[in-house]
């Protein structure tokens, strides 16, 4: 019998997921750096790429809504553009991810690792921590990693929203003057800069199958999840502004912790430490989990080892779900001996997550119809401007391009479907 993933996620586990997935360890380092580089004129950026990733959001929500299946991103690219173009897209967000559940506990031990004042090979020992933290509850399935999700997601929310309302007492007006010392360039690549914040919206599309109700409750969830994000990044955004808590690379790290720090009469950094272990335990949390989904697709679709198509007994696709975590704790282990850091893996999953969207959004101008497809037009035409900012990274989904083709052409398991007429209705 044709096993398949259990529908167990409700909206407000939904919620949470998307949250965990956007609100990443970025929104610690984005505000102060944004304004360092383009001044007070850094909230025109904010408010540009909250727009941005309102169509973005949509788009995938209606593709998630109308496909719902552990392929996400491939199964609709699969579906426009054949069975070929949807692996290779797998492959992007596969990687993407795998890399990213590297970066992100390294950027949550960096915090934590500073206040206690621990060395290199500690920060690497409570990356891989993290990382594991994360992956234990999703061996259970998403009842259980869901449930951690919300607590964690709301912990997030509190954190940043108290960080916003204690800090307008000390806004001053004078913190707005000059608006754009640095220009009209500045604010555009200050735009650049913190698109990378609002990375997130399809990985929930490989959860998709795993809704109670995935026609109602993935646009409600996208809804609500936009306008949380959206509130929180501009709140934290314009606290940092308004207080001048930025402008010097120490400040920018912990900007956001010091708004919080200085109303709770703690040090920065030990607030800061306490908001990089909750905010990586669940954006790693969301991601393990919607990577493990995309993985057990990909094989049950011939695109990965067949091997990783199995579900165990509660229809977790643990194999999945193990593999991805040795291959990340080994590229752990691998950047603590090569010497690397996080800021120097960010390239793959940037590039890698660009080149996603301009697919993805593509797929769903095709198979969407009335205004969904001509938000998923306009977003294609966005993350393609983008990508042009992306340099020499850009060959990184090439190579990767080439390697999933050598791999079908290897395997010979990829059945050649074509790409189906039907859209969605308005």
């Amino acid at each position: 019998m044709k096993q398949s993933v259990v529908r167990s996620i409700r909206l407000p586990q939904a919620i949470a997921l998307y949250v965990a997935a956007v609100i990443g360890a970025g929104v610690l380092l984005l505000p102060g750096l944004a304004a360092s580089m383009a001044g007070p004129a850094s909230i025109l950026s904010w408010i540009f790429d909250c727009l941005l990733g309102i169509p973005l959001a949509l788009t995938f929500a209606a593709l998630a809504s109308r496909y719902p299946d552990a392929g996400g991103v491939a199964t609709f690219t699969a579906r426009a553009f054949g069975s070929t173009t949807g692996a290779v897209t797998g492959w992007f967000y596969f990687i993407a991810s795998i890399v990213g559940q590297m970066i992100v506990p390294l950027t949550g031990a960096y915090y934590i690792a500073d206040t206690l004042r621990l060395g290199r090979d500690a920060t690497f020992l409570i990356a891989a921590f993290i990382l594991i933290i994360a992956i234990i509850p999703n061996l259970y399935g998403l009842r259980v990693s869901g449930r951690l999700a919300l607590l964690l997601s709301a912990c997030v929310a509190l954190m940043l929203l108290i960080a916003t309302l204690i800090s307008l007492p000390r806004m001053r007006a004078a913190h707005w003057t000059p608006f754009a010392p640095h220009g009209l360039p500045a604010i555009g690549q200050a735009g650049v800069l913190i698109f990378f914040a609002f990375f997130g919206w399809e990985a929930i599309a490989q959860l998709s199958a795993e809704f109670s109700d995935p026609e109602r409750d993935v646009p409600r969830s996208t809804l609500w999840s936009v306008a949380l994000v959206t509130i929180l990044y501009l709140g934290v955004a314009i606290a940092t502004i308004g207080t001048g808590t930025y402008g010097t690379l120490a400040l920018d790290r912990v900007s956001v912790a010091r708004l919080l720090s200085d109303a709770l009469g703690l040090g920065a950094g030990t607030v800061a430490a306490v908001m990089a272990l909750v905010i990586s335990l669940g954006t790693v949390n969301a991601y393990v989990a919607a990577s493990s989904r995309l993985g057990y697709a990909l094989a049950r679709d011939g695109a990965l080892p067949i091997w990783l198509e199995r579900l165990d007994r509660q229809e977790v696709p643990r194999r999945s779900l193990l593999a991805i975590g040795v291959v990340a704790l080994l590229g752990l282990g691998a950047t603590y001996l090569l010497d690397w850091s996080a800021g120097s893996l960010l390239s793959i999953p940037n590039s890698l997550g660009i080149a996603t969207y301009v697919v993805g959004t593509a797929a769903g101008a095709r198979l969407l119809a009335g205004l969904a497809r001509w938000l998923a037009a306009a977003s294609c035409l966005l993350c393609l401007a983008i990508f042009f900012f992306a340099g020499a990274s850009i060959a990184i989904p090439l190579i990767t391009a080439a390697l999933a083709l050598l791999y079908l052409r290897w395997c010979r398991r990829l059945p050649d479907h074509n790409a189906p007429d039907d859209v969605v209705e308005s």
